[in-house]
C-alpha cells in the first residue's frame, strides 16, 4: 500500500466524486475513522445525536442520543476500487451504520473504528491489505469485504487466526470455505437467478449471459451453465473487458446471440450495466430479445432512474435482498433513515450494494453485543461463529454463520423490475435451484449441521 494513511471521510468523497462522474477510480489507498466521523454527520457532537433521535436512526444503538466514548473496537475490511469495478458503497454504508451506532451508545459504550483497504485485484496489494489490518491496525474481526479476489488470497491467512469473514463476496472461496460467510449470492448465484427466471418465468428459449472479463468468470458462468443444461437450453457465454468502450456492438451481438425468443442476461456493477442498456434503446434493439436479466448489482435506484420508463417492465433483475422502493418494514425504515443522515458517501443510494452493508454492520454489532468481557480475535470471532438464525426483513432466509465446512447461507431470493424510477418485486421468495451443484452441496452440508435452510422470515 502506498502513501500515507488518511481518515476515510476523505478518502471515501473522492471516491464517492469518482464514481459519481466514472463509475470507477485508479488508486489504492487505507484510510480508517471511528465512524462517528461519517460526512453525514454534523461538525459536533450535540447537534448529531439530536438529529439521530429525531429522524429515527436512534433504534441502531442502545442508548439513544448518548456518544459513545469508550475505547474503540476496529474492524477491518478490504474492497476493490478500480476503472468498471467500484464496490466501493458497501465500506461506505458500513461506516454509516457505525457512525450511528456509535452516536447511539457504541457496543456496550465502545465505538467502532472501521479501517478501510482498497484495491485493484492486485495479490500482494490485498495479501499485504490484509496483514496490516491484523498487525498495525489491530482489527478483531473482517467485515464487509466487498472484493473480487480477497477470499480467494486470505483464506487460509483467516483460518491460521482464527478469523471468521463476514462479507459480500465475490470470488468462489466466500461460500466455499469454513473461515467466510456472506450475506449476498454474489454473481455466480445471483446469475443464476437471473437466468432461472428467464427460463421459468419469460420462458425464453435461449440464453445469452455475458459478464465483465475479471478473475473467476469461468466459476461464475458454470452456474448459468448447469441450469440452462438442465432444462435442456442452449447457452451462450460471453465476457467484455470494463470499462466498455463500445457499448453499441457490446448490444448488438447481445441481441443477435439471442434472437427473438431469447434473454440476454448481464453480470456487470451498474454503470457498465447502464451502457449496454442504453445502447440498445439508442438503437432501437431493446425490444428484439424476448427479455433482459441481470444479476443483482443492477438492483438499484441509480439505474432505475438513468433508465428511465421505456425499460418498465423489460429487465428483470435478480435480487438478493429485499426491494426497498415497495417495502418498508421496522428494519427498512432504520436502514433508509441511516442512509439519509449519515450515507452521503453511497453514491448509488438505495440499493443491493448498500442493504448489503447495512446487513453486514447489523449483524456484527449484534454478534459483539453478545460478547462478555475483552473485544479480542478470539471472543469476537466466537460470536460471530455462533450467528444462528438472526432473522432480517431484507433475507427471505435467517441469516447464519455455524461450523460448517462452507457457506451460502443467501439461497433463496426476489426479482425486480424498472418502473419509473423505481425497482419493484415482481417475484417473491425463491430457492436457487440445486440443478447449480454448489447449492446440492450446500443443501447437504447446512442439513447434516443443523441448518434449515429452507426456512424464510
Amino acid at each position: 500500500m502506498h502513501g500515507s494513511r488518511v481518515r476515510l471521510t476523505a478518502a471515501l468523497a473522492v471516491i464517492a466524486g469518482a464514481l459519481a462522474l466514472a463509475g470507477c477510480g485508479s488508486s489504492s489507498s487505507s484510510s480508517s475513522t471511528t465512524a462517528s466521523s461519517t460526512p453525514a454527520t454534523t461538525s459536533s457532537s450535540t447537534s448529531s445525536t439530536t438529529a439521530s433521535t429525531s429522524s429515527g436512526t436512534s433504534a441502531c444503538g442502545s442508548k439513544p442520543g448518548v456518544a459513545a466514548t469508550g475505547t474503540p473496537i476496529n474492524i477491518g475490511t478490504i474492497d476493490t476500487h478500480q476503472p468498471g469495478t467500484d464496490f466501493t458503497d458497501g465500506p461506505n454504508m458500513i461506516n454509516a451504520y457505525f457512525a450511528c451506532v456509535n452516536a447511539n451508545g457504541g457496543v456496550n459504550g465502545h465505538p467502532l473504528k472501521l479501517y478501510v483497504e482498497l484495491d485493484q485485484t492486485n495479490p500482494a496489494q490485498i495479501t499485504a491489505a490484509s496483514h496490516q489490518l491484523i498487525q498495525s491496525d489491530h482489527v478483531v474481526a473482517i467485515d464487509g469485504v466487498f472484493d473480487l479476489l480477497e477470499c480467494t488470497l486470505d483464506a487460509s491467512y483467516w483460518k491460521s487466526l482464527g478469523i471468521y469473514e463476514m462479507d459480500a463476496g465475490i470470488s468462489p472461496e466466500c461460500w466455499s470455505t469454513p473461515n467466510s460467510s456472506a450475506v449476498n449470492m454474489g454473481p455466480r448465484y445471483s446469475s443464476d437467478g437471473a437466468v432461472q427466471y428467464a427460463i421459468n418465468s419469460v420462458h425464453a428459449s435461449k440464453i445469452v449471459f455475458v459478464q465483465s472479463n475479471v478473475p473467476g468468470t469461468g466459476y461464475i458462468a458454470a452456474g448459468p451453465a448447469a441450469l440452462a443444461k438442465a432444462s435442456n437450453l442452449p447457452i451462450t457465454e460471453l465476457t467484455e473487458n470494463v470499462p466498455i468502450t463500445d457499448a453499441n456492438s457490446v448490444a448488438l451481438k447481445l441481441v443477435d446471440e439471442a434472437g427473438s425468443n431469447g434473454a440476454v442476461v448481464l453480470n456487470f456493477t451498474p454503470p457498465e450495466a447502464l451502457v449496454i442498456l442504453q445502447a440498445a434503446q439508442k438503437l432501437g434493439i431493446e425490444d428484439r430479445v424476448k427479455s433482459w436479466g441481470c444479476s443483482t448489482p443492477c438492483d438499484t435506484d441509480f439505474l432505475a432512474k438513468a433508465l428511465g420508463p421505456k425499460w418498465n417492465h423489460k429487465l428483470f433483475v435478480n435480487a438478493e435482498a429485499t426491494d426497498a422502493d415497495d417495502h418498508n418494514g421496522p428494519e427498512m425504515q432504520l436502514y433508509k433513515a441511516i442512509l439519509a443522515q449519515y450515507g452521503k458517501s453511497v453514491a448509488g443510494g438505495i440499493g443491493s450494494f448498500s442493504q448489503f452493508g447495512f446487513l453486514l454492520a447489523k449483524f456484527l454489532v449484534q454478534a459483539l453485543d453478545t460478547v462478555k468481557g475483552p473485544y479480542t480475535i478470539k471472543s469476537v470471532n466466537s460470536a460471530i461463529v455462533g450467528i444462528k438464525d438472526d432473522k432480517s426483513e431484507m433475507l427471505c432466509q435467517p441469516w447464519v454463520y455455524g461450523n460448517l465446512s462452507m457457506h451460502i447461507p443467501n439461497n433463496a431470493d426476489y426479482t425486480v423490475t424498472p418502473e419509473n424510477g423505481k425497482m419493484i418485486t415482481v417475484q417473491g421468495c425463491t430457492a436457487i435451484s440445486s440443478a447449480d451443484p454448489q447449492i446440492a452441496q450446500y443443501h447437504s452440508v447446512a442439513k447434516a449441521g443443523g441448518v434449515d435452510y429452507s426456512a424464510t422470515p
